[in-house]
Protein backbone atom coordinates (compact mmCIF):
# COMPACT_ATOMS: atom_id res chain seq x y z
CA UNK A 1 0.00 0.00 0.00
CA UNK A 2 1.16 3.19 -0.99
CA UNK A 3 1.88 6.09 1.76
CA UNK A 4 -0.87 8.47 2.51
CA UNK A 5 0.18 11.88 4.18
CA UNK A 6 -1.80 15.01 5.11
CA UNK A 7 -5.08 15.11 7.83
CA UNK A 8 -8.11 13.68 8.64
CA UNK A 9 -10.09 15.57 11.60
CA UNK A 10 -11.41 13.03 14.08
CA UNK A 11 -14.64 11.30 12.56
CA UNK A 12 -12.97 11.54 9.39
CA UNK A 13 -11.20 8.40 9.72
CA UNK A 14 -13.27 6.61 7.16
CA UNK A 15 -11.87 9.32 4.44
CA UNK A 16 -8.50 8.42 5.09
CA UNK A 17 -9.13 4.97 5.00
CA UNK A 18 -10.92 4.91 2.04
CA UNK A 19 -8.41 6.93 0.04
CA UNK A 20 -5.73 4.36 1.29
CA UNK A 21 -7.58 1.39 -0.01
CA UNK A 22 -7.48 3.32 -3.87
CA UNK A 23 -4.28 2.51 -4.00
CA UNK A 24 -4.72 -1.00 -3.26
CA UNK A 25 -7.12 -1.39 -6.29
CA UNK A 26 -4.48 0.30 -8.64
CA UNK A 27 -4.56 3.75 -8.02
CA UNK A 28 -1.15 5.34 -8.95
CA UNK A 29 -1.29 9.40 -7.15
CA UNK A 30 -4.42 11.03 -5.99
CA UNK A 31 -4.59 14.02 -3.46
CA UNK A 32 -8.04 15.09 -1.58
CA UNK A 33 -9.22 18.01 0.09
CA UNK A 34 -12.74 18.20 1.36
CA UNK A 35 -13.66 21.30 3.36
CA UNK A 36 -17.02 22.02 5.78
CA UNK A 37 -18.36 25.08 6.26
CA UNK A 38 -15.15 26.42 5.27
CA UNK A 39 -13.15 24.61 7.43
CA UNK A 40 -10.63 22.07 5.91
CA UNK A 41 -11.70 19.05 7.27
CA UNK A 42 -9.53 16.63 4.90
CA UNK A 43 -6.27 16.73 3.27
CA UNK A 44 -4.71 13.44 2.23
CA UNK A 45 -1.77 12.77 -0.14
CA UNK A 46 -0.17 9.75 -1.98
CA UNK A 47 1.29 7.77 -4.25
CA UNK A 48 3.40 8.57 -7.34
CA UNK A 49 2.94 11.16 -10.24
CA UNK A 50 2.72 8.06 -12.77
CA UNK A 51 3.31 4.49 -12.78
CA UNK A 52 6.80 4.65 -12.88
CA UNK A 53 6.76 5.43 -9.16
CA UNK A 54 8.57 8.24 -9.07
CA UNK A 55 8.99 11.39 -8.13
CA UNK A 56 6.20 11.26 -4.98
CA UNK A 57 2.85 12.96 -5.58
CA UNK A 58 3.27 16.66 -3.75
CA UNK A 59 -0.04 18.33 -3.73
CA UNK A 60 1.34 22.02 -3.56
CA UNK A 61 3.46 21.70 -6.44
CA UNK A 62 1.24 18.36 -9.09
CA UNK A 63 -1.68 20.08 -10.65
CA UNK A 64 -4.85 18.33 -8.87
CA UNK A 65 -8.56 18.30 -10.70
CA UNK A 66 -11.05 20.44 -8.61
CA UNK A 67 -14.78 19.10 -7.77
CA UNK A 68 -17.75 21.36 -6.13
CA UNK A 69 -20.56 19.65 -4.87
CA UNK A 70 -22.50 22.78 -4.65
CA UNK A 71 -22.56 23.12 -8.43
CA UNK A 72 -25.93 21.49 -8.52
CA UNK A 73 -27.58 23.80 -6.34
CA UNK A 74 -26.39 26.93 -8.64
CA UNK A 75 -27.63 24.49 -11.76
CA UNK A 76 -30.88 24.21 -9.85
CA UNK A 77 -31.11 28.05 -9.16
CA UNK A 78 -30.57 28.60 -12.83
CA UNK A 79 -32.23 26.18 -14.45
CA UNK A 80 -35.24 27.49 -12.22
CA UNK A 81 -34.46 31.19 -13.35
CA UNK A 82 -34.29 30.50 -16.73
CA UNK A 83 -37.91 28.61 -17.03
CA UNK A 84 -39.35 32.18 -15.25
CA UNK A 85 -37.94 33.86 -18.13
CA UNK A 86 -35.47 35.60 -15.76
CA UNK A 87 -32.49 34.31 -17.31
CA UNK A 88 -31.94 33.91 -21.16
CA UNK A 89 -29.53 30.89 -22.00
CA UNK A 90 -28.81 32.37 -25.60
CA UNK A 91 -27.91 35.68 -24.64
CA UNK A 92 -24.70 36.52 -23.84
CA UNK A 93 -22.91 36.28 -20.58
CA UNK A 94 -22.02 40.24 -21.55
CA UNK A 95 -25.40 40.87 -21.28
CA UNK A 96 -25.69 39.84 -16.98
CA UNK A 97 -22.22 40.21 -16.69
CA UNK A 98 -20.45 42.89 -18.65
CA UNK A 99 -16.64 42.46 -17.81
CA UNK A 100 -16.92 38.80 -19.02
CA UNK A 101 -17.32 40.65 -22.49
CA UNK A 102 -13.00 41.05 -22.77
CA UNK A 103 -10.59 39.45 -24.43
CA UNK A 104 -13.11 38.60 -27.55
CA UNK A 105 -15.51 36.67 -25.48
CA UNK A 106 -18.77 39.08 -25.64
CA UNK A 107 -20.53 36.49 -27.59
CA UNK A 108 -20.74 33.76 -25.90
CA UNK A 109 -23.56 32.54 -24.54
CA UNK A 110 -24.95 32.00 -21.40
CA UNK A 111 -25.62 28.00 -22.35
CA UNK A 112 -22.16 27.81 -23.21
CA UNK A 113 -20.97 28.82 -19.85
CA UNK A 114 -23.10 26.60 -18.17
CA UNK A 115 -22.46 23.43 -19.53
CA UNK A 116 -18.58 24.66 -19.73
CA UNK A 117 -18.63 24.71 -23.88
CA UNK A 118 -16.96 28.31 -23.12
CA UNK A 119 -13.40 27.10 -22.50
CA UNK A 120 -10.29 29.32 -22.06
CA UNK A 121 -7.99 29.66 -24.94
CA UNK A 122 -5.28 27.21 -24.33
CA UNK A 123 -7.43 24.37 -22.63
CA UNK A 124 -6.82 21.23 -24.26
CA UNK A 125 -10.18 20.14 -22.78
CA UNK A 126 -12.25 22.57 -24.56
CA UNK A 127 -12.61 20.89 -27.49
CA UNK A 128 -13.97 17.91 -26.32
CA UNK A 129 -16.25 19.79 -23.82
CA UNK A 130 -17.92 21.69 -26.75
CA UNK A 131 -18.49 18.08 -28.67
CA UNK A 132 -20.03 16.45 -25.79
CA UNK A 133 -22.39 20.30 -25.30
CA UNK A 134 -23.28 20.19 -28.56
CA UNK A 135 -24.31 16.41 -29.38
CA UNK A 136 -25.62 16.29 -25.86
CA UNK A 137 -23.69 13.38 -24.39
CA UNK A 138 -21.72 13.16 -20.92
Amino acid sequence: MAAVSGSARSGSERVREAFAANFDTGEVGAAVAVTVDGELVVDLWGGHRDGAQDPAVEPRHDRQRVLDDQGHDGDLRRTGCAEKGALDLDAPVAAYWPEFAQAGKGQIPVRWLLCHKAGPRGDPQAAARRARCSTGSS
